[in-house]
């Protein structure tokens, strides 16, 4: 995936209202869109380097767009959260994840599951079973390559996985996949210490068959793409 064009760069100010960051461009205060509902813990320290696109849209209030940042370990981190489910569109369109290839069919937001929600993609083929896949964006870095999700307890996230293990139980592939997006991230787990109900469900689905896969994003200015599978620890 790459960005429409390269993307410009400022020192971040603060976070805001959630959706809103100012930043300082030579000298000039700019405010930016933050695409992140999250409490994006580790992504926005005050003076760390942020990466901004623009669009030319003139009924968006606010023409720039937070993309990326880089904390003071060098490392690149995707605050954009939209940006995960289009990098497995991408990969899974070229049929780069060993684990879900072989299917010819990939459609996104499909209704699915006795709470109604939406699943991110569902894939379909010939002589295999529906594969139902959640996908989770993965920025919470701990230190040593540790990374987890979520950030913050969510019943949201909750909700999916009890979703993904009706799915199993049905006799459909569920597939948790994490998409990872903190270069300094080497191995992902569910947050037990921030949201241990979160954890306790991903080990319950795992053991009712629900898969969970963690790839990792090569992410530059330029662009940004899958590139490996990641260790999943359940933990206890």
């Amino acid at each position: 995936m790459h960005f429409a064009s390269t993307l410009a760069q400022g020192r971040l100010i603060r976070r805001y209202k959630r959706f809103l960051a100012d930043i300082i461009v030579d000298d000039n205060e700019l405010t930016l869109h933050c695409p992140n509902t999250g409490r994006m813990t580790g992504c926005a320290e005050p003076g760390w380097r942020v990466y901004y696109s623009t669009s030319d849209n003139p009924k968006r209030k606010y023409a720039h767009t937070w993309e990326l940042c880089r904390d003071d370990a060098g490392d690149l981190i995707c605050v954009n959260t939209a940006r995960a489910n289009q990098l497995v569109a991408e990969a899974l369109s070229e049929q780069r994840i060993a684990a879900l290839a072989g299917y010819e069919r990939v459609r996104a937001e499909v209704r699915y599951g006795a709470e109604n929600s939406r699943i991110d993609f569902m894939l379909s083929g010939p002589n295999l079973p529906d594969c139902y896949v959640e996908v989770k964006s993965v920025t919470l870095h701990e230190g040593q390559g540790n990374g987890f999700f979520p950030d913050t307890q969510s019943v949201r996230a909750q909700k999916h996985v009890r979703e993904l293990m009706e799915c199993a139980q049905a006799g459909h592939r569920a597939v948790m996949l994490f998409c990872v997006l903190h270069t300094g991230i080497e191995r992902v787990s569910p947050a037990e210490h921030l949201d241990s109900k979160y954890a306790a469900l991903v080990r319950e689905a795992v053991a009712a068959g629900v898969e969970c896969l963690a790839w990792k994003a090569a992410i530059s200015p330029d662009g940004m793409t899958l590139i490996e599978p990641l260790p999943v620890e359940l933990g206890c």
